[in-house]
């Protein structure tokens, strides 16, 4: 209201209606608080998810497919390790099972004879058992099918262990064919995701050693960027919350979201510090910016703007 206003008001004595600032003050406390909303800035350094693509199968490199900046989708050949070695164990393997098999049958002839051999001379103790038992047969004739019926028994027991021994060779055998064969698979060293190749750590013909990096790939469809974040404004910041990322040289902003927040504070790391900052406890958040354009490049510095509400009376 102008100062007219109440000049009038004054000169007319001061007879203000209660009525009227019954309604009048709620108004203008209204009018002095409400939701302020701030940009805070931070800056960061723009990083794609790394992957080092093993070689899990050790040798010489007989192919390499890609180089250092290719672009790749996931289950493209990266390179081709040499499997002539491999090869020979596997043929090694399938001879031993092949003389396997015949091991296997003749076990399998000798476990029969014996349990044939076993029901006969239980039959036969048994009906020399009965005439013994009639006084028909001498003591002699059923000890010595007691005898043979332990012979019989101990054959067929042996029989059959060699039956089972056999078995358990064959698993190691097919064991040792698949994991050949894996091998052999493993080999043909392919792409595990949609990528950049960052670095590529050997060239055709070197050898590599098993399980060593053979090449690293960097995710380029989504970037992250961690940026730290004063313990003031944690209050005013939350999971998914929605974050532009300012590039130099790019007209406009990109969304982003905030994918993870630290739960623990930490000093302000050392590559960002300033005499204001380096003792300033911090938090680390965390920002995902999608990047089916490309247009984001793994270190590249860029500014992160995000939007906080909080309420605030004047």
């Amino acid at each position: 209201m102008n100062r007219s206003f109440w000049t009038f008001r004054m000169q007319a004595g001061g007879n203000v209606n209660h009525a009227f600032w019954t309604v009048l003050l709620p108004l203008l406390l209204l009018a002095g608080c409400g939701t302020d909303s701030q940009r805070a800035s931070f800056t960061g350094v723009m990083e794609g998810r790394t992957v080092q693509v093993p070689a899990l199968t050790g040798g010489e490199v007989v192919e390499m497919f890609v180089d250092t900046g290719d672009e790749v989708r996931a289950g493209d050949t990266l390179a081709v390790v040499d499997t002539a070695e491999l090869v020979l164990e596997l043929k090694q393997v399938l001879a031993n099972l092949e003389e396997l098999e015949v091991q296997e049958e003749i076990a399998a002839t000798d476990l029969s004879r014996t349990e044939a051999d076993l029901s006969y001379v239980k039959e036969k103790q048994g009906r020399v058992k009965a005439l013994y038992e009639k006084e028909v047969a001498a003591r002699q004739n059923l000890d010595d099918l007691l005898n043979e019926t332990q012979r019989a028994e101990s054959a067929f027991q042996t029989a059959r262990q060699r039956s089972r021994s056999l078995a358990a060779r064959r698993k190691q055998l097919e064991a040792q064919v698949g994991l050949l064969e894996k091998k052999m698979s493993d080999a043909i060293i392919l792409a595990p995701m949609d990528g950049l190749v960052g670095t590529r750590y050997f060239e055709k013909g070197e050898a590599v050693p098993p399980l060593r990096s053979i090449v690293e790939l960097i995710r380029v469809n989504e970037m992250e960027v961690k940026i730290y974040v004063p313990e003031k404004m944690l209050p005013m910041i939350k999971h998914d919350q929605k974050a532009q990322i300012r590039v130099d040289g790019l007209e406009g902003t990109l969304q982003g979201r905030l994918s993870w927040v630290s739960p623990k504070a930490e000093f302000t790391p050392k590559t960002i510090l300033t005499p204001e900052t380096r003792t300033s406890l911090v938090y680390a958040v965390k920002v995902i910016v999608p990047n089916p354009n490309r247009v984001l490049k793994h270190g590249m510095p860029v500014e992160v703007i995000l939007q906080t509400a909080v309420e605030s009376g004047r």
